[in-house]
């Protein structure tokens, strides 16, 4: 056994050398310090459960050796970063920016010039009315909520946003037929805005179209993750929708139900989520259900060409909305005396009346 070990050690030694490692560490490695609970003092005792350290290093050796020649062959065992594939909208987007001038992608998404001054008036913009709004919610927290429980005051704000924007933008759009709605507005009752959604340009053109109005949108829930706009949002008591917790939907209709009632008017996009392609998509049901229990009228309105301004990939607008963008709000739909699914398809059909052949969906 001892002629064994001298022969490991001297073998060891040798491959340390040719290997340029420290032969202390290599010998010391194969050696394991124990304390004697007899004698109360350490003692070296070689570990024979250890791997032996010739084995090892001649282990290395081999690695290290087929790792050089797959180097050299191309070939490595290192796994390869997997090549994301292009969406058709990927390439859509890549086309857009190719046309546009000093246009480029971003991992947020697509900028031109007038992208980046639209981003930079929103921002700014954006701090005042943060801080206006925060100023508000202060006051209602010392006032205990008593005063304008409503919560007329910070949507007056946010329309203060939205138009000086669409102003120093010139992204103003055009509204038409809006004197429809001065029957139902001079009765004081409270309908439901419902539009077609293709762009985050959709949100402004349709508070335009409402007007200086109290009225709260109905949004999903991650937009209270968005700085600025997810305190204002929950400050101005909007109703705000989980997708995924049944219980949330739950507590967003009948949200939605008791503002309809105090006359608040309510605002949502029916599609659930932007048009990729611009046309319109299929309508979910949560909207009509609530002017179909509340008793109050649907109005349709048609925003047209906002997702020309923003296409789908794009961080802002990428042009202007001067006589490009347009809302065309129609005729009032009343909920009583229809079912919930003749409402939905009586919207629809309004909605789609107003959008140019690009919009309409194909079926």
């Amino acid at each position: 056994m001892a002629i064994h070990r001298r022969v490991n050690i001297v073998v060891t030694f040798a491959l340390v050398a040719c290997m340029g490692l420290s032969p202390v560490n290599a010998f010391t490695s194969s050696l394991t310090v124990r304390q004697d609970p007899w004698r109360g003092s350490a003692r070296v005792q070689s570990n024979d459960n250890v791997e032996n350290p010739s084995n090892m290093l001649c282990r290395r050796y081999r690695r290290s050796r087929a790792l050089a020649v797959s180097t050299s062959t191309g070939e490595s065992d290192v796994p390869k970063k997997a090549v994301k594939t292009k969406t058709p909208q990927d390439l859509a987007v890549e086309e857009e920016v190719a046309k546009r001038p000093f246009a480029f992608n971003t991992k947020y998404g697509a900028l031109n010039p007038f992208g980046i001054y639209y981003g930079l008036v929103s921002i700014v913009l954006g701090f005042v009315w943060y801080f206006a709004t925060m100023s508000y919610v202060f006051f209602s927290w010392i006032t205990r909520g008593k005063f304008d429980k409503n919560k007329r005051i910070p949507i007056w704000m946010a329309h203060v946003w939205g138009t000086l924007l669409l102003r120093f933008t010139r992204c103003m759009p055009t509204i038409e037929n809006s004197s429809v709605l001065n029957s139902m507005l001079n009765n004081k009752r409270a309908g439901m805005f419902v539009a077609n959604h293709n762009s985050w340009m959709d949100i402004p053109f349709l508070g335009r179209a409402i007007g200086w109005r109290n009225y709260k949108m109905v949004a999903k829930q991650e937009l209270q993750k968005v700085p600025i706009l997810g305190p204002c949002m929950t400050a101005s008591g909007h109703v705000l929708l989980s997708r995924k917790d049944r219980r949330s939907q739950m507590q967003t209709l009948k949200s939605g139900i008791n503002w309809l009632q105090r006359g608040v008017h309510l605002c949502t996009f029916p599609e659930g989520t932007r048009s990729k392609t611009g046309r319109l998509l299929p309508f979910k049901n949560g909207a009509f259900k609530m002017a179909y229990k509340a008793g109050a009228p649907v109005i349709p309105v048609s925003i047209v060409n906002s997702g020309v301004m923003m296409p789908p990939g794009w961080m802002f607008p990428m042009m202007t909305g001067h006589k490009v963008g347009k809302v065309i709000v129609h005729e009032p739909i009343e909920s009583e005396g229809i079912t919930e699914d003749e409402l939905a398809t009586k919207v629809r059909e309004a909605i789609i009346s107003g959008l140019p052949e690009s919009q309409r969906p194909k079926d």
